[in-house]
């Protein structure tokens, strides 16, 4: 034992223990590098290696400083270096500091020993250098300095030395990060100017033709510029007068700018053999890549007032002159600054602003998404363009929200009451957390890269940089976590917030009070109206109106819902009409505002009020049916609450309902009241894409839904007719009933819009008079269609019987007998392809069972088709497309008799059922998709085609269900209203933006059916 603790003691106080302690990863390594003869003297001096345990990464701390000891050839100047490292500790911290944390920086200094002494300089020019001071001390290292060295190497070596000295003030802590990004900032300007002057220096004849002056934009313009990062500028230039003070040649002395604009470029971003330094980015130009990078003032100006897009007026925002002409610079900042403050006031502002956005997180690769630590969700670019958007908004009539700089603009937003100072706080803190990690990350190499690693030893020095010390890589990943999260709830933060504050300060104002309750001063009406306006609501002193009424006042209801309006309106401002959500949920909470369930439930499932707003911005079907019956709310608190119910779920209930009636009336409203409530929950799960997975999948699951229950309230509708019935005749009904399913209700293929294709039939019981029970059953069938289509606060279900034989000028219902008669001698082709998909749905099981007997051999004839009825469902199928296609509709794009739409599929599917059915058992389904499938199996139809075929179907169902859930009424084309159509492409999966691209898909898949139609029917 004692030989095991002396051994123990040996190890810890060896020079290896020491390096451990310290928290060298590698110490063997380490101490083998303090062995070397230039740092032997040192390797036991405790001050240096507590000085190098302290930073980031201790083993490229002590790497570092090896390197640049060995690369002091001059004994002296190695001496001096040590000597002034161990004894003055504010050299050794900004130097071991720099090497812990810069490897690119540590091999600088290797290249250029001497530049350690720009390290140990403490004037106070040092300490906060200015724009003059960065500019003074590199034009003294080019020009002064530096004889004999190429310009451009001396351009980069110079900018590189001062850029050693602010790493050091940020590591240090003798700058904070806004401070540290302003001077990257300022750097940046006097290296831009530097390599004007140098480029006007070679070519001197353009400097003497043109004005040129550069102005900065993003993070340059905002002085808040990254370690790495394109440093974007725009070019203004004018002619310069000639001795005589005459105007220059404006051609010539714009290819003059052209040429100076160039080359300053090419001394900045080219690389050379002391690398680069940064890319200039000219793309914010007017016209971007394919525009001239130098324009005069007067073309700018032209161009912003007549082409300009939103989002350049954004950027403009960050607009400074940062070198060349500085009286040029000034005149162009003065003339663009009004036309920024103007933006918000373009049509579609803001849903221009946000689309650039959404453009920004798409471009983003799916393995990068997490890891973005700029622009993915949660990131950089969430504050900044949030900021942008609240500084346009307001800054038109509040100068003082003008900053270019974020943390500055934040801090006025606060200070102006537009952000809570709560709200402010804590998303400056993030963005401030989020911006030095992503400075540790560039300094390391000098590599313009946003991506957070992943190498732990990579993790542990970032953690290190930030003063983590624990547990350097769990700390860091969870503050990185947190702050992501505090950015997330930007929206809410920064935009809706202000809105309540502003409704509570009516109140406030009432009592005398005019300040809001944290201190900060409260949203105008005309404030809240205009952030409403810029947030997409149309009406925006409505909306405020309703915010009003939701939220004012000291009742728990008020306070309840001043906690939830915030996110609601989030959400209600991410669909395509804002407007009709809010005005839902005013609609919805005036009805159940004082139900206890009501604002418990949306305040504790938090799903439940996020599916309530998108259901209530989604259109106007899944609103209306809600606002008849808001207590439906209820199911969207049930984690299964939206699952459709099971066909006998459905059975049961309205038998039930129907049971319970007095009457017949009474009855068929009570199973209306339950399809009304199922029509809900089936719309509220599509809307939520709670149906499937893929389109398929949820029009399939849709279309199943729907058929199910208009069935069981058709049936529990007939039950409760033919009790009526008989209870007024005092004796059973003398014939046997049965309603058959044609069309897309036969097809278990409905949609939202769809009327209920029917056909009734009746067989008359042994020695029933058959003129009395034809009559008997004609009045229930009547009473039928009456009840399920009487006007009330119940939706109607629509009963359509003209597929019947003779249509409209045909008896509504014919006994069995009557049909075997008519399909015998008068039968058609047409009518042979529209019992294709003839099912019985209600009323006696065994009348339906032999009615489907007697139209089997129709409808999958032993023979299939000959050549005359081929003939003659072609002639009809190219007469539907020439009559039947309502006038003006856009054949390309019209859902169901278009080219490709569902009447090709249906056409096709139905074609090589009626040619096969008879063979192939499988194609004896009335469902679409399912007979494509089979044709596949059976060689009839190739799996491209039938895809085509499919793809169309799913895509033409899905636009007409999506015209019914946004519109409330059916609808076979896309909405001409851009409300309208901006829904339908939401409900599609397409972003804010993309209907023309939704468009231009239809028509795209609907060619592929239409060819395949045209070869399958006209043998095309």
């Amino acid at each position: 034992m004692a030989l095991e603790t002396e051994r123990g003691g040996s190890r810890r106080s060896s020079p290896v223990g020491r390096l451990v302690r310290r928290g060298f990863t590698d110490p063997e390594a380490a101490a083998a590098r303090l062995a070397e003869p230039a740092l032997a003297a040192h390797a036991a001096d405790t001050v240096l290696l507590d000085a190098l345990a302290a930073t980031a990464d201790p083993d490229q701390a002590l790497k570092g400083l090896a390197g640049l000891v060995e690369a002091c050839a001059d004994e002296a100047e190695r001496h001096a270096l040590l000597d002034t490292l161990t004894t003055a500790k504010p050299l050794r911290d900004r130097l071991l500091g720099v090497l812990g944390a810069s490897a690119a920086l540590g091999e600088h200094l290797a290249r250029h020993p001497h530049d350690w002494h720009e390290l140990v300089t403490f004037e106070l020019h040092d300490i906060h250098p200015g724009p003059e001071e960065f500019v003074r001390r590199l034009y003294q290292h080019i020009w002064e300095e530096q004889p004999g060295v190429p310009r451009a190497d001396a351009l980069r070596t110079g900018y590189r030395r001062l850029l050693l000295s602010v790493a050091a003030r940020d590591l240090t802590g003798t700058a904070d990060l806004g401070q540290t990004a302003a001077e990257l900032a300022d750097l940046a300007g006097a290296t831009l100017q530097a390599a004007l002057d140098i480029a006007a220096e070679e070519d001197p004849d353009a400097a003497r033709a043109c004005r040129l002056a550069v102005i900065a934009m993003g993070k340059c313009g905002g002085r808040e510029l990254n370690y790495v990062s394109d440093v974007d500028v725009v070019f203004v230039a004018e002619p310069r007068d000639t001795a005589d003070h005459e105007p220059g040649d404006p051609d010539a002395s714009l290819k003059a700018a052209t040429r100076l604009a160039s080359r300053m470029m090419r001394l900045c971003s080219d690389s050379t053999r002391e690398g680069t330094i940064w890319q200039v980015d000219a793309n914010l130009r007017p016209e971007g890549k394919n525009g001239p990078l130098v324009r005069t003032l007067a073309s700018h100006l032209a161009y912003y007032q007549r082409w300009a897009k939103t989002w350049e007026f954004q950027a403009l925002l960050k607009a400074r002159p940062v070198a060349g002409d500085a009286e040029l610079g000034r005149e162009y900042l003065d003339a663009v600054t009004p036309m920024v403050w103007q933006a918000s006031q373009r049509e579609n502002f803001v849903q221009d602003v946000q689309q650039m956005r959404r453009r920004v997180v798409e471009a983003i690769p799916a393995n990068e998404v997490e890891r973005e630590l700029k622009l993915g969700p949660g990131g950089l670019r969430d504050v900044e363009f949030s900021v942008q958007l609240l500084q346009l908004v307001h800054g038109r009539t509040d100068e003082s929200l003008r900053s270019a700089t974020t943390l500055t603009a934040l801090a006025d937003l606060s200070a102006g009451g537009y952000v809570g100072r709560a709200d402010a706080a804590a998303l400056d803190s993030a963005y401030r957390f989020l911006r030095t990690l992503e400075h540790r990350i560039q300094l390391f190499q000098l590599r313009r890269t946003h991506l957070v690693p992943t190498a732990e030893q990579d993790l542990r020095r970032l953690g290190r940089s930030l003063g983590l010390r624990a547990d350097p890589v769990a700390e860091l990943l969870a503050e990185w976590k947190r702050h992501g999260r505090e950015v997330r709830r930007l929206h809410e933060k920064l935009f809706y917030r202000p809105l309540l504050d502003a409704v509570a300060h009516l109140d406030l104002e009432e009592a005398g009070l005019t300040t809001r309750l944290d201190g900060g001063n409260a949203l105008s009406a005309d404030a809240a109206q205009a952030r409403l306006a810029a947030l997409g609501y149309r009406a925006p002193a409505d909306a405020f109106r309703h915010l009003q009424a939701l939220a004012t006042g000291v009742s728990r209801r008020a306070a309840l819902q001043r906690t939830l309006l915030p996110v609601m309106l989030g959400w209600f401002a991410e669909s395509a009409d804002p407007d009709a959500g809010l005005l839902g949920f005013r609609k919805v909470s005036d009805s159940l505002g004082s139900t206890p369930w009501y604002l418990r439930l949306l305040r504790d499932e938090g799903a439940a009020a996020e599916n309530l707003a998108r259901i209530l911005s989604s259109g106007r079907l899944a609103q209306d049916l809600l606002l008849r019956a808001p207590e439906a709310v209820a199911l969207l608190g049930d984690a299964d609450g939206l699952d459709p119910r099971s066909p006998q779920m459905l059975d049961r209930e309205v038998a039930s309902a129907v049971g319970r009636a007095d009457d017949a009336a009474a009855a068929v409203a009570a199973a209306r009241s339950v399809r009304r409530r199922e029509l809900f929950r089936t719309a509220a799960a599509d809307v939520l894409g709670r149906l499937g997975d893929t389109p398929a999948e949820s029009v399939e699951a849709a279309g199943l839904a729907l058929t199910g229950l208009n069935r069981a309230t058709l049936a529990g509708a007939l039950a409760a007719c033919v009790a009526a019935a008989e209870a007024a005749a005092g004796e059973p009904l003398p014939t046997r009933l049965a309603v058959i399913a044609m069309g897309r209700f036969g097809g278990d293929e409905l949609g939202y819009g769809s009327d209920a294709d029917v056909m009734f039939v009746h067989d008359p019981l042994p020695d029933a008079d058959e003129t009395k029970a034809s009559n008997s059953a004609r009045q229930v069938f009547e009473e039928l269609r009456r009840l399920l289509q009487l006007p009330s606060t119940e939706p109607p279900l629509q009963i359509d019987a003209d597929l019947r034989p003779e249509g409209r000028q045909g008896p509504l219902v014919r006994s069995i007998a009557s049909y075997a008669a008519y399909y015998r001698r008068w039968s058609h082709t047409w009518e042979s392809q529209a019992l294709l998909r003839a099912k019985p749905v209600a009323g006696d099981r065994g009348l339906g069972e032999e009615f489907v007997a007697l139209i089997d051999p129709l409808r999958y004839p032993a023979k299939g088709l000959d050549a005359g009825e081929l003939r003659e469902i072609r002639r009809i199928k190219a007469r539907v497309e020439a009559e039947r296609l309502p006038r003006g509709a856009d054949p390309t794009t019209h859902t169901k008799l278009g080219r490709g739409g569902l009447a090709d599929v249906e056409w096709t599917v139905q074609l090589l059922q009626l040619q096969h059915g008879h063979t192939v058992p499988g194609l004896r389904t009335t469902r679409t998709l399912r007979a494509l499938r089979v044709a596949v199996d059976a060689g009839l139809l190739d799996a491209e085609a039938a895809e085509a075929l499919g793809s169309a179907w799913v895509q033409a169902t899905r636009v007409r269900n999506a015209v019914m859930l946004v519109r409330g009424r059916a609808g076979d084309s896309f909405p001409a209203e851009p409300r309208e159509l901006a829904g339908v492409a939401r409900y599609l999966g397409y972003g804010e933006g993309h209907a023309g691209e939704m468009v231009d898909d239809y028509r795209r898949t609907a060619r592929r059916a239409r060819e395949v139609m045209e070869h399958v029917v006209y043998g095309e």
